[in-house]
């Protein structure tokens, strides 16, 4: 495995939602080793999305004490993980809309990545789903790639990445975004295909002719990389629980990578309906990119 990259540029930044619960608290934890590997310095912030029961129930007094009491918790959080990772760590109160208070602070600040806790085990009913909703809509219009963390585990670094690849060109555009995070951590890279038996010889043929030319591209970048395909007897239902559960029993994959563009009808296991299934079930953090947006293209 090679060594990590040292990174040579401005004051980089790492946005991350908090909303007191456990797991956006673990987001901030799992975000010290990437800050500290992209030399960045961390937002936290808070939205306080404001309703007409709320406004009514509380006069203006307490609400302006609530404000003092938020105001003091996110401090003393920001203060203690300053302490803790020796990084640069601010924070910020909003009101609005979640997801839309996190994007425009995210298009403010300029930054690199978004990194957040999805809906934890302990978390049921109508929180678990206006979690749940935020999550998904900062995934599907954030500018910048979005880290969900949805797991009690927390990871000190990053020593394999999982790139799931299926036969479309816009698929193939996670590798370079692969390469850059892989080069960062000193990782590397294990890619894997799914397949279902009752498609045609042809198709099998082309996964595993695109998954070596993945590999050796990789390779030439001095990063470590295997390939596996997984033959599936079922539905294209399958095909997520079959990722996750062979990301679990490698054992050394801290970070799956997975694309989040609508229009790409051949991946719609990981961009449709089911995407958000990768998100919620994965124990490992899962970095969601747009690549249209990112401008990555194909080099191979």
């Amino acid at each position: 495995m090679h060594k990590s990259k040292q990174i040579n540029a401005p004051m980089n930044k790492i946005l991350i939602p908090v909303d007191f619960e456990k797991q956006s608290l673990l987001a901030i934890e799992q975000s010290f080793k990437l800050a500290h590997t992209l030399l960045a310095e961390i937002t936290l912030l808070y939205v306080q999305e404001s309703s007409r029961i709320f406004s009514s129930i509380f006069s203006d007094d307490q609400k302006n004490e609530i404000l003092v009491s938020i105001d003091t918790r996110l401090s003393e959080i920001a203060a203690k993980a300053s302490l803790s990772s020796g990084l640069t760590i601010n924070y910020r109160i909003e009101k609005g809309k979640i997801y839309s208070k996190i994007l425009d602070v995210a298009k403010e600040i300029k930054a690199q990545f978004i990194v957040m806790g999805t809906r934890g085990a302990d978390m049921e009913g109508e929180q678990a789903n206006r979690v749940g909703n935020n999550t998904v809509k900062v995934v599907k219009s954030a500018k910048c790639p979005v880290i969900t963390v949805n797991s009690d585990r927390v990871y000190s670094g990053c020593r394999n990445i999982l790139l799931p690849l299926d036969l479309t060109t816009e698929s193939r555009q996670k590798v370079t975004m692969g390469i850059e995070i892989a080069g960062y951590f000193g990782a590397g890279i294990k890619v894997v295909s799914a397949f279902l038996t009752k498609n045609e010889k042809a198709e099998a043929g082309r996964l595993y002719q695109q998954g070596e030319q993945v590999t050796n591209f990789v390779a030439s970048a001095g990063i470590d990389c295997t390939f596996e395909a997984i033959e599936l007897k079922d539905d294209e239902k399958a095909i997520v629980p079959a990722i996750l559960k062979y990301a679990e029993k490698q054992g050394d994959i801290d970070l799956i990578i997975i694309l989040t563009q609508q229009e790409i009808a051949l991946v719609e296991y990981f961009v449709g309906a089911q995407w958000q299934e990768v998100i919620r079930l994965s124990e490992i953090p899962v970095m969601c990119i747009r690549p249209m947006d990112m401008g990555f293209g194909s080099s191979f």
